[in-house]
């Protein structure tokens, strides 16, 4: 399934605070991206529906495998994408940071692929 880049986004977000907090609650996303309570809870209805998410009891929200491998996917773009701004562009950190959150969802395969290529050598 083709998300939307505030899709992707959420999925990210997902995986990050899944790997420092051990656990993630919709609060959570809320507050790490600064929505608000109702556009997160919607938007992990669509995520939901989509077979990317699964939402516990208690709230807690886990990725299906295949919502893994996608989160998995747009994380790397993310930090290849920051990485080779700092490194090869010499762009400041909190800017190619900023940078990459945006190229990552455009950005194409063949495009990303020669970044890694070239980040290899």
């Amino acid at each position: 399934m083709k998300l939307q880049e505030s899709g992707e986004n959420y999925l990210e977000t997902i995986l990050i605070l899944n790997r420092k907090n051990g656990f993630v609650r919709s609060i959570d996303i809320a507050n790490e991206l600064n929505y608000s309570k109702p556009s997160v809870s919607r938007a992990m209805g669509i995520l939901k529906k989509a077979g990317l998410i699964t939402i516990e009891k208690n709230g807690q929200i886990e990725l299906t495998e295949m919502g893994h491998n996608q989160a998995t996917a747009i994380y790397e773009r993310h930090c290849l994408i920051k990485q080779f701004l700092i490194q090869t562009l010499q762009i400041d950190e909190q800017l190619a940071d900023k940078d990459a959150c945006r190229i990552e969802h455009v950005i194409s395969m063949e495009t990303f692929e020669r970044m890694k290529e070239m980040l290899k050598n």
